[in-house]
C-alpha cells in the first residue's frame, strides 16, 4: 500500500471465539451488501470487504493515513451488531500491512479454516468480493490485492495437494455422524436448509451408505431440487416439527436468526421414536440447535466448534502439504510487497526524469547558437550523447529510490523523494552565460 494509505484487518474466527460469539457478529447473504456499504461509510475507511462464513467475520480495510481510522472499525462492529465491546474486543485479531496481505492470501488458500484445503472458503471470499464490487467498496489497491489473493489460491491448489480429496465442514460433520452409528446403511436423514453445505451433506452421506434423505428448505423449489438430485423426499417446511422425528440424522444449516429446534422439540421427537436415539449436527451459524437439547435424554447436538476434533485429524494428515502451500504463500505476500514498494518509488523516479530531461533541454537551448553550424547527423549524435549522459547519471540515484522501496526503507525513501521533488520544482536556468 502507499505511505498515504494503510490496509488493515480485523476479525475473529473459530480459532479465537466460540460459536456463541461468531453467530452474534454474522452477516446474511441478503445483508452483506448493506454491511459492507455501510462499512466504506465509516471516517477514515476508502476501500473495504466483509468475510462472513460460518468460522469466520472479518473486515479488510485500506484507510487514510490518520489516527482515527483505526478506532472505526471496532466501533463499526459495536454499533452494526448492537454488541458490547467486551463481547467482541478478547476474541479480535487485526493485522497490518504485510501481515493484512499475508493473512488474507492464507484465508483464500483455506490454510486458515477449521479444516484445512476444504474448497468452500474461496467461493466464499469471491462472493463478498463480488458485493464489494457492486457497492463501489473496492476499486484500486484493494482490488488489485484481492485479485492477487485468488491467484495465490489457485496456485496453492495447482502445486500442492492439499485439496487432493474432498473435505469439508459437510464432510466432517458426516464422518462424525459415522463415528456415531458405526456405519450410516440404512439410516434416514434429514438436512434442514438446502444450501451449498447441505448439497455437500447430502452427497456425502450417500457415499457412506445413507439410503433416506428427507429435505424441509424455506423455498420449496430448492428443496426439491436438492431432493431430486440425491433421490430424496421433501418436506413442507411447515410440517418440519411433525415430520422431523423420522430422521436419524439431522443436518442444519439455515440462515435463519432464530433457533429452529430447542428442548420441547426434542422431547416431542424422542416421545414419537419410542426414545431410539436422534443425531443433530448443526452446521449453521447462528445455530439452528439450542444447545440446551443435548439435556433431552437422547437428543445428542453437536454444534461446529464440536466438529474441530475431527478437524484435527484431517489438518495432521495433510501437514505436509500445508506447509508447502505455506511456502507459496510466504513468496506470494513477498512478491507482492515488493512491487507494491516499488510502485512506491515510481513518483520520485519520474520527477526526477523530467528534472533532469529539463536541465537537459535547457542546456541544449544555452548552446543553440554554438551549435547552429552542425549538420542534422551532427546534432543528432549531439542529442544522443546528451541523452546517454543523463541516463548515466540517473543511473545511481534510481538505483537507490527502487533498494529503499524494495526493502521497506520508509525513512531513506521519503528522504530521496522529498530531495528529487524539491530539485524538480526549482526552474532548471536558462539564461545565457555571461
Amino acid at each position: 500500500m502507499s505511505r498515504n494509505h494503510h490496509l488493515v484487518l480485523i476479525g475473529i474466527n473459530h480459532t479465537t471465539a466460540p460459536i456463541e460469539v461468531r453467530e452474534r457478529l454474522a452477516i446474511p447473504a441478503g445483508r452483506l451488501a448493506d454491511a459492507t456499504r455501510t462499512l466504506v461509510h465509516q471516517p477514515g475507511i476508502r476501500e473495504g470487504l466483509i468475510l462472513s462464513t460460518c468460522n469466520r467475520v472479518e473486515l479488510l480495510t485500506l484507510q487514510e493515513d490518520n489516527s482515527s481510522a483505526g478506532p472505526d472499525l471496532l466501533r463499526f462492529l459495536e454499533e452494526y451488531f448492537a454488541v458490547a465491546p467486551a463481547t467482541v474486543t478478547p476474541h479480535l485479531y487485526e493485522y497490518r500491512e504485510r501481515e493484512a496481505v499475508r493473512h488474507l492470501f492464507r484465508v483464500a488458500s483455506s490454510l486458515d479454516s477449521m479444516v484445512v484445503g476444504e474448497p468452500q472458503i474461496l467461493g466464499q471470499v469471491k462472493e463478498s468480493y463480488t458485493v464489494a464490487r457492486e457497492v463501489g467498496a473496492v476499486s484500486g489497491s484493494l482490488d488489485s490485492l484481492i485479485q492477487r489473493a485468488f491467484t495465490v489460491a489457485k496456485k496453492v491448489r495447482s502445486e500442492t495437494q492439499i485439496g487432493s480429496s474432498s473435505v469439508s465442514i459437510a464432510s466432517v460433520a458426516v464422518d462424525l455422524a459415522r463415528k456415531i452409528f458405526g456405519s450410516l446403511q440404512g439410516k434416514s436423514v434429514l438436512l434442514v436448509g438446502a444450501g451449498k453445505m447441505s448439497e455437500l451433506a447430502a452427497r456425502h452421506l450417500i457415499q457412506q451408505g445413507a439410503s433416506n434423505i428427507l429435505v424441509a428448505n424455506r423455498t420449496l423449489e430448492r428443496a426439491e431440487k436438492i431432493a431430486a438430485q440425491f433421490s430424496g423426499t421433501v418436506i413442507p417446511f411447515d410440517a418440519l416439527y411433525d415430520q422431523a422425528a423420522r430422521a436419524d440424522i439431522v443436518i442444519t444449516s439455515t440462515g435463519a436468526p432464530q433457533k429452529i429446534f430447542g428442548p420441547s422439540h426434542g422431547q416431542h421427537f424422542l416421545h414419537s421414536r419410542r426414545n431410539r436415539p436422534m443425531f443433530f449436527i448443526d452446521i449453521a451459524v447462528p445455530r439452528d440447535v439450542d444447545p440446551r437439547m443435548n439435556e433431552v435424554e437422547g437428543c445428542f447436538v453437536y454444534d461446529i466448534d464440536d466438529l474441530q476434533q475431527v478437524a484435527a485429524a484431517n489438518l495432521a494428515d495433510r501437514s505436509r502439504e500445508a506447509q508447502a502451500a505455506e511456502n507459496i504463500v510466504t513468496r506470494e505476500v513477498d512478491k507482492y510487497q515488493q512491487r507494491v514498494q516499488s510502485l512506491d518509488a515510481a513518483p520520485a523516479i519520474r520527477s526526477l526524469q523530467e528534472h533532469a530531461e529539463a536541465l537537459r533541454q535547457a542546456e541544449l537551448r544555452r548552446s543553440a547558437a554554438r551549435l547552429s553550424g552542425l549538420t542534422s547527423e551532427q546534432q543528432a549524435a549531439v542529442d544522443a550523447l546528451t541523452r546517454s549522459l543523463i541516463n548515466k547519471f540517473l543511473h545511481a540515484p534510481m538505483t537507490a529510490l527502487r533498494e529503499a522501496a524494495r526493502e521497506g526503507d520508509a525513512q531513506t525513501l521519503a528522504e530521496l523523494e522529498s530531495l528529487y521533488t524539491n530539485q524538480s520544482r526549482s526552474k532548471p536556468e536558462t539564461s545565457s552565460n555571461k
